[in-house]
């Protein structure tokens, strides 16, 4: 519990044995449940997550945003947060995180990687990809958005219930935001945090999803709410 609210950590993995202990060993004492979204590892993620006293599910089908539903679906606590299982994203600022959010009254707190103090956590490659989708996404949706790419949220689990998140790849993590910022209930906001450079293997393509995510941008921007 951490001030009368009960805390919800959800991270999805694939292949990330090296990096999920390292998160897993930081976590905050206070965090009630830890879900481990296996979506489909073939190397010790789940064994070293169970060890760590993480709840472990799996998902099959692969998809960075069908891993996040699954861990959604599961989740139990009053606020939601959400990081990576490569540590790139710090653990230990998950109370930094949840003082933000509780005193600025939001129910969405998105955290941007920017401005990057790791010169090796990022290529420019990737900072000038996140810079083009930011923008894109704050035009299309007329609210500037630093990092629509974050992988760091901080949430009450109450609002996924006014949302439509239709992606199942890595598109998801912009969707959010923008069902965040669609929702007149919902309020919004953005603060940095510290992003260092990941453990174990890439596996994101920059053009290939950086095209996809641009691409649905425009699309969830000018289909038809269901």
């Amino acid at each position: 519990m951490y001030k009368d609210h009960s805390i919800t950590v959800i991270i999805p993995c694939l292949n990330e044995e090296q990096g999920i202990e390292q998160v897993l060993q930081r976590m905050p004492q206070f965090v009630d449940q830890v879900i481990v979204v296996d979506n489909g590892s073939t190397d010790r993620t789940s064994d070293v997550a169970k060890s760590l006293g993480a709840e472990v599910i799996r998902e099959e089908v692969r998809g960075y945003g069908r891993s996040y539903k699954k861990g959604f679906s599961n989740a139990t606590g009053d606020i939601i947060v959400t990081l990576d299982g490569d540590h790139s994203y710090p653990p230990d600022a998950i109370s930094y995180l949840l003082e933000a959010f509780l005193h600025l009254e939001v129910d969405f707190l998105s955290a941007s990687r920017f401005p990057v103090r790791d010169r090796k956590a990022m290529s420019f490659k990737h900072k000038f990809g996140n810079l083009v989708l930011s923008i894109a996404m704050s035009l299309l949706y007329f609210r500037w958005v630093r990092d629509s790419q974050s992988g760091m949220w901080v949430f009450r689990r109450s609002i996924l219930e006014s949302m439509t998140l239709e992606s199942d790849s890595m598109a998801f993590s912009e969707e959010i935001k923008i069902e965040a910022l669609k929702c007149p209930n919902v309020r919004f906001a953005e603060i940095s945090i510290q992003y260092s450079s990941r453990l174990g293997e890439i596996k994101l393509n920059p053009w290939r999803d950086g095209f996809n995510n641009l691409f649905f941008l425009v699309k969830k921007r000018f289909s038809k709410r269901k």
